[in-house]
């Protein structure tokens, strides 16, 4: 039982900041076990531009040892009230959910709102005064076109439960409002999947993809995303020649899909949906139509004019339709923002003001041309756009870039996921050094495996050991994938990084164990796999009851069967021996 004695009744929401013409309101609907939901109207008789509005009430600090947040990755420390950065949501950034959890892993305070599209500035940070979390959501903070109305939903929450199954009912919550439906999930969003990024970069060779392909089926992986590269020959890793989107790498691009398609891959490429470089014709055509033209990569598209999103549509659903393509990489969505030189004054064919709205109105009818096409297509999105409004448009998040960094990809997975519902959540592309040893790079694999795996290594040139090491996780992944995906999914310890995870369905157990930690076994599982995911050669295991014979067998990173014998797991504590990277698998007897 998760102790929890910090919130009995909600205290007082002031609402703070100056409402000009503005008629606020805030009324409490629901307030039941645990949970209270508030209606929070902003109305005027005529139409103004708002001024920033902010809700905001305060809790005792008991019983809390840190603060989660969609992708605070490493810090989910506790905030002083000094520190003035907040968390920012809107459609293409982060999730506005917090949650304070405490010393036991238990839900202190989970507090969320419906509004995913708009921005918002979030925060809990602790007066040191006198020792409370002062929370608040600010709404209106770049505002710049006028409204008469506006409402949004406010959820708060201190069950006495694990925090993230509060958050995973935010996500359900989320899902019943008719503006974040989420999209249909086809089943090829759910296989493993290789990725040509990190290996090939902008340098693509047509026969080694195919080899490449070759390989990658026969280990378990069923797509290929063609990453940055396809549409030009410059390779310097930069955006100069996007928006006009033609196949200058792979000419014949159809006859290559077909060709992928004939090693039984499915094939998504990738696309940098907001730059126009300048040196495109599409640079020309669009003059005037950007959000900006300073950005570190390319100009940026306006999304509030018809003709921008319908030249996009059309991108996308004539490469479906001439190509065959069975999935899209849509990238760096979280640059469609207001930026210092953006225009608040548009021209007369602009349809949208509200930049979020026009990107909610493009990313729609992306979905909707593209579904149209092939009801089974997969679009892939990435952190920070893996927010509740992009469910409505992608079936696949994927952990942010993070090379060589197994433990930040185990992490990203792990906060995607709580929040994602049955959205596939993928693992960022897997890769390594040449010369890793190879329990090292097994640790790269390992630690993908409470997500979808993405692998991104040259397997052409990878020595066999390491390909049998690639094989036998990707066969552990697929035949446990129901399991491994729709699960009831626990991670561990958010301030340390989630040191172990599990995932249990239907009498079976997975527990990931990542850090020297001691694993807790409890119930009447029928199968029990441990996956020692570390560079240390055993398992720690407390028994909280007698659990009966078990039959073992204890594999190593490369699937080698290194010994089986039957153990009797009795109360107490125990240490298994296990190779390093190794899987432990016991079934009852």
């Amino acid at each position: 039982m998760i102790a929890n004695t910090t919130i009995t009744s909600f205290p007082e929401i002031t609402i703070i900041g100056e409402k000009q013409n503005f008629r606020t309101t805030l009324n409490k609907v629901y307030g039941d076990e645990g949970v209270t939901l508030y209606d929070f109207e902003v109305n005027s008789d005529v139409e103004e531009v708002p001024k920033p509005i902010t809700l905001q009430w305060k809790i005792p600090a008991i019983d809390v040892k840190g603060v989660w947040k969609p992708t605070t990755d490493f810090n989910k420390r506790i905030q002083a009230d000094w520190e003035l950065d907040n968390m920012e949501s809107r459609i293409s950034i982060d999730s506005p959910v917090i949650s304070l959890f405490g010393n036991s892993d238990g839900n202190v305070l989970t507090f969320a709102c419906s509004n995913a599209i708009n921005k918002l500035e979030m925060n809990a940070r602790l007066r040191e005064e006198d020792n409370c979390f002062y929370c608040h959501i600010t709404f209106f903070t770049e505002q710049h076109y006028p409204l008469k109305n506006f409402k949004a939903q406010l959820r708060l929450d201190h069950q006495d439960r694990h925090f993230s199954d509060s958050l995973r009912a935010v996500a359900a919550w989320w899902e019943t409002f008719e503006q974040l439906k989420p999209a249909y999930v086809p089943d090829i969003a759910k296989t493993p999947l290789y990725s040509t990024w990190y290996q090939f970069h902008q340098n693509l060779d047509v026969p080694l993809l195919l080899k490449e392909c070759r390989l990658a089926k026969n280990l378990g992986y069923q797509a290929i995303i063609i990453d940055d590269g396809w549409q030009t020959f410059d390779s310097n890793r930069g955006y100069d020649f996007t928006g006009d989107w033609q196949p200058d790498r792979i000419p014949e691009m159809a006859e290559f899909v077909k060709s992928v398609h004939e090693t039984g891959m499915k094939v998504a490429l990738w696309y940098s949906v907001p730059f126009c470089g300048e040196k495109s014709k599409a640079y020309k055509r669009f003059k005037g139509k950007f959000l900006t033209e300073d950005h570190r990569w390319a100009p940026v598209f306006d999304p509030r004019y018809p003709d921008v999103r319908q030249y996009l549509i059309d991108i996308y659903t004539d490469a479906a339709r001439d190509w065959n393509l069975d999935g899209f990489k849509l990238d760096f969505i979280d640059d469609f923002r207001f930026y210092k030189d953006t225009p608040i004054e548009l021209g007369p064919d602009a349809d949208y003001a509200s930049i979020n709205g026009a990107v909610d109105r493009l990313l729609t009818d992306v979905k909707d041309a593209l579904t149209k096409i092939n009801p089974e297509i997969f679009i892939e999105f990435r952190q920070k756009y893996t927010g509740p409004a992009m469910r409505k448009y992608g079936n696949m998040f994927r952990a942010f870039d993070c090379p060589g960094d197994a433990t930040m990809n185990r992490l990203r997975i792990a906060d995607i996921r709580m929040l994602a519902g049955n959205t596939a959540v993928h693992s960022d592309m897997v890769t390594w050094h040449a010369d890793e040893p190879l329990e090292i790079a097994a640790l790269q694999v390992i630690n993908t495996l409470f997500g979808v795996p993405q692998l991104s290594v040259m397997l052409s040139e990878v020595p066999e050991a390491y390909v049998k090491m690639i094989g036998f996780y990707t066969k552990y992944w697929n035949e446990n994938a129901d399991l491994l995906m729709n699960g009831y999914f626990l991670p561990s310890k958010p301030l340390a990084n989630y040191p172990t995870q599990r995932v249990s369905k239907n009498g079976h157990l997975i527990i990931g164990v990542y850090d020297a930690w001691v694993v807790e076994l409890d119930g009447a599982y029928t199968q029990i796999d441990i996956l020692n995911a570390q560079i240390a050669t055993q398992v720690v295991i407390q028994i909280l009851s007698d659990l009966g014979a078990y039959a073992c067998k204890v594999y190593d990173c490369q699937g080698n069967l290194i010994r089986e014998e039957n153990v009797v797991f009795s109360k107490g504590v125990t240490e298994v021996e296990v190779p390093e990277c190794g899987i432990i698998r016991a079934e009852k007897i």
